[in-house]
């Protein structure tokens, strides 16, 4: 599975650079497997972390339903948010969920409430360089590293040499989320580097064995995921399946389709194909987690 998601990240690189990956081309009118339904077009846009399950999805999907085209852009969850609020895209792909003012905004420009749907599990892992000693961090410790109040890799037991930080820009889903659940909103050091991408954050740590970078679990190609502890005294826990959906990972989070108003046609189509058996199938060859079962 790991050379397969190396493969899906090579694509997710080039959407990311170019904002816009296009997945299928045009179909003839009422070709379908279902059965003669219209050709139909839809946009997905935003974030990072999502972009190749998008891919992947939107890939699967076309094929079953060779009518149908869907384009997949990166950017950003908050590039996607601020697509979906001014109408170029009909669904957001978001890594958190959308703060109230971009709900109003969205209610404002588009007459529609924000719609946000829960599609897949993840845990956002903190990268490490697989040289490094570290097996495991705590959220405080963690949070001392990124606030530069902690700077030396000796201090968390490893070597003694300055610890390089990598992190995502600011219109980030991941960016937002890592700010506010280790950082309690405060903001980061002036020392972090902050990149384009998810995949950029994990190159960048593969290639720097004194690197400590975070990101979806499904981008841990060449890097090691540290196990993570709510505190000093509480026990570790790696990023799993069993831990993302049982909750007791301390960095597991949902990842979202957001829409203006309930999606309608293809966009409700190809949701309502995500949530089903062979859509969730798909996440978890891809790296990710599929939804807890209800």
């Amino acid at each position: 599975m790991i050379h397969r998601r190396t493969a899906i990240a090579f694509l997710a690189v080039s959407a990311v650079s170019a904002l816009s990956a296009t997945v299928g081309c045009a179909r003839k009118s009422g070709e379908s497997k279902g059965g003669g339904a219209p050709s139909s077009k839809i946009s997905v846009k935003g974030s990072d972390t999502m972009v190749i399950l998008g891919q992947r999805w939107a890939e699967e999907y076309m094929k079953q339903n060779p009518a149908s085209t869907i384009q997949i852009a990166g950017g950003g969850s908050g590039t996607g948010i601020a697509a979906l609020i001014n109408g170029s895209t009909d669904v957001c792909q978001a890594s958190r969920p959308l703060k109230p003012k971009e709900q109003g905004e969205v209610k404002a420009k588009r007459g529609h409430e924000a719609v946000e749907t829960r599609v897949a599990l993840d845990a956002l892992a903190v990268y490490v360089n697989a040289a490094s000693p570290i097996t495991a961090i705590s959220l405080p410790d963690l949070a001392k590293i990124y606030l530069g109040e902690t700077t030396n890799w000796k201090d968390l037991g490893g070597v003694d040499h300055a610890i390089i930080l990598y992190g995502r820009e600011n219109n980030s889903g991941t960016y937002a989320y890592f700010k506010e659940h280790v950082l309690s909103n405060k903001d980061f050091a002036a020392a972090t580097q902050t990149l384009a991408g998810t995949s950029a954050v994990a190159n960048a740590v593969k290639g720097d064995a004194f690197g400590i970078g975070y990101g979806g679990i499904a981008y841990l190609e060449g890097v090691r995921a540290l196990g993570v502890k709510k505190d000093a005294t509480s026990p570790t826990v790696m990023p799993s399946l069993a831990t993302a959906q049982d909750g007791s990972y301390p960095l597991g989070r949902y990842l979202f389709f957001v829409t203006a108003g309930q999606p309608q046609g293809l966009a409700k189509a190809f949701q309502e194909w995500v949530l089903s058996p062979p859509g969730q199938a798909v996440i978890e060859s891809t790296g990710y987690y599929p939804l807890p079962k209800t």
